[in-house]
């Protein structure tokens, strides 16, 4: 296909496979797939340039449900072979599907070093604070006080924070969203947008074993108040969505802290609520670490600033090494250590 040919637009029904759907009934897993499968044509994307690739967990069935290539990996390291993927034919576009065990646990070392690299590519971390697949046991991120099989007495550990985990690996792009939000489409496209590594934390309710534990904000009907959907250039306000916002987020310049502000007639800028900026690093680790109850949740493109790409450099760096060469593989052979048995030796 030359540059001239014109793609096909697809249609959500496109990316659609001939699979059963195999999540528990009332999965938040079903709401992330028609997501994905309602932004693909929305992108632009074409199933043929596509490619969807899971480690171990419930999460990780995605691909069979996505009518493009895909790879069901092993636990944890769908990092390594996305990197493989995408330096083998760095034109697809590459997509990983993971969950908050998969990837912050026996993965967390290659979630790591994929962020740090920038590898071109998009990752979706379900996060249901729980073990799902391998019945409820706690997780990475389950919180203090979480009943399980393997904690009946509430768990002690500290839960680790996804988002906080890939500011720090070094990610450049950050992002947060619900399984049934109607803002997460625009997450994922702002995230494809993205050059780079863009990490996407989706909050996923598990009915089986972690039930509504994300209820509190994300709740069908009145958690606006409990939102903070972020938008750059635009004023952090949440609240009623009629009045444009009740409350705010303001800088405490005393303890270089954030702290939430009353906004009175729409005033936003009398009241000192910060806008959104999502080249602001800083800012981004503040709001990722706000606790939420004091503060709504963050939500929507946290941080976005690129860089150059892990598949750019080592395909220029191949690039430079090669030119002027020629492949000659029995000259390849033959380098190093070698020697040539003669005629007539005992050996021959």
């Amino acid at each position: 296909m030359n540059d001239m040919t014109p793609v096909k637009a697809t249609t959500p029904k496109d990316w659609e496979t001939d699979q059963e759907v195999r999540w528990c009934p009332g999965c938040g897993d079903y709401a992330i797939l028609k997501a994905v499968q309602r932004t693909m044509p929305e992108i632009g994307g074409t199933p043929e340039n596509t490619v969807f690739i899971s480690g171990i967990g419930c999460s990780s069935r995605f691909p069979y449900y996505m009518e493009t290539y895909g790879f069901h990996t092993i636990h944890g390291r769908a990092p390594a072979v996305a990197t493989g993927v995408k330096l083998a034919n760095p034109d697809l576009d590459v997509w990983i599907i993971t969950g908050d065990g998969d990837a912050l646990s026996i993965g967390g070392n290659h979630t790591m070093h994929l962020l740090r690299r920038n590898l071109d590519c998009q990752i979706m971390l379900f996060n249901n604070e729980i073990y799902g697949l391998t019945k409820g046991q706690y997780s990475p991120t389950s919180r203090v006080g979480t009943n399980s099989p393997s904690t009946p007495y509430g768990s002690v550990d500290r839960p680790a924070t996804p988002c906080a985990f890939a500011l720090g690996s070094g990610a450049r792009f950050v992002a947060r969203g619900f399984d049934v939000s109607k803002n997460l489409p625009d997450v994922l496209k702002a995230a494809h947008a993205h050059r780079g590594a863009a990490f996407i934390e989706i909050f996923q309710n598990c009915i089986v074993y972690n039930k509504d534990v994300f209820e509190d904000f994300a709740a069908p009907k009145g958690a606006d108040g409990h939102q903070l959907w972020l938008r750059n250039g635009e004023p952090m306000l949440f609240g009623s969505e009629k009045s444009g916002g009740t409350k705010g987020i303001a800088l405490d310049n005393v303890g270089l802290t954030l702290k939430v502000v009353d906004v009175v007639d729409g005033d936003w800028q009398s009241a000192g609520v910060i806008v959104h900026d999502v080249t602001n690093r800083s800012l981004a680790h503040m709001l990722v670490e706000m606790p939420f109850g004091e503060f709504p949740m963050a939500l929507g493109v946290l941080y976005d600033d690129p860089r150059p790409t892990f598949n750019d450099a080592v395909i220029a760096q191949n690039e430079s090494a090669s030119a002027g060469k020629s492949p000659d593989l029995g000259k390849l052979l033959a380098k190093g250590q070698t020697w040539t048995v003669a005629e007539g030796h005992p050996e021959t």
